[in-house]
């Protein structure tokens, strides 16, 4: 099973060394024979609007009952074990390029992001994230006091 961790917001260092460490797990790769880690689905993290983002995962080929999404303690983990194929057995590919190995997505959510939902629809797997910020954790802007003389006044900051 192929399993990465990503997070859910790249940092400047995943950008920097993606490259390089993409050409060196190629390199180990055919080296070893094992399945490079770049056989993992291919997805988008899509801003919908300030408080919605959605990941879509490109999986095409796989049913809703190979696909499992947990999320726990600020984990999102997506997961696909696809059974054996038995439709096509008997047949003789001349190139495989559909993914059909196993693998394990998981994401860090940033604080107080819930997961909504998941859909399935041709081949596309999106997983609807809400973010939710308490009205106790919001900015919140604050009146200034003003004194001049005796009487005070209340200076609002808009």
């Amino acid at each position: 099973m192929i399993t990465r961790t990503l997070s859910l917001m790249p940092t400047f260092s995943d950008s920097l060394f993606s490259d390089r460490l993409n050409r060196i797990d190629n390199l180990f790769s055919k080296l070893t024979g094992d399945e490079p880690l770049s056989t993992l689905p291919s997805y988008d993290i899509v801003r919908m609007d300030e408080t919605h983002l959605d990941i879509v995962v490109g999986l095409p080929g796989w049913s809703i009952d190979d696909i499992e999404v947990l999320s726990q303690g600020g984990q999102l983990s997506i997961s696909g074990k696809q059974r054996e194929d038995k439709q096509n057995k008997g047949h003789t590919y001349l190139y495989r390029g559909l993914m059909r190995s196993n693998f394990n997505l998981s994401f860090s959510l940033p604080e107080y992001v819930k997961v909504k939902n998941a859909n399935l629809k041709d081949g596309l797997l999106t997983v609807s994230l809400l973010k939710e910020i308490p009205e106790s954790e919001k900015i919140q802007k604050i009146a200034i006091n003003y004194h001049e003389g005796n009487p005070t006044k209340a200076i609002s900051n808009n």
